[in-house]
């Protein structure tokens, strides 16, 4: 019985744990209350004025090739990839998910 009850908590702590992990690796993909791993002010307030100009290569630049957006957005989907940032500002993160999909 000891060893059953030992089991299920190790598999109970192991899910728990990897699923943290998965969240928090996910978090602020897509949440712009969440930061990123590569965060910095600086960073942010060049990415904050390459959407607000809807500078492609601006954003390209500060981006450096790190991420899955920098694979993704391209000079001609760039106008929408700002739009869905702005919506996720507002709070509307259906809508911009409904963008970048």
């Amino acid at each position: 019985m000891k060893k059953i009850t030992l089991g299920l908590g190790v598999a109970v702590l192991a899910v728990g744990v990897l699923g943290m992990g998965m969240q928090a690796a996910s978090a602020y993909q897509g949440d712009p209350t969440v930061t990123g791993p590569n965060y910095s002010t600086d960073r942010h307030e060049a990415m904050e004025q390459a959407f607000e100009n809807e500078d492609y290569d601006a954003w390209k630049e500060v981006m450096d090739g790190k991420g899955r957006a920098a694979e993704m957005v391209t000079a001609e989907n760039f106008g929408q990839f700002a739009r869905a940032h702005k919506l996720a500002l507002e709070g509307d993160l259906e809508s911009a998910q409904e963008i970048r999909q």
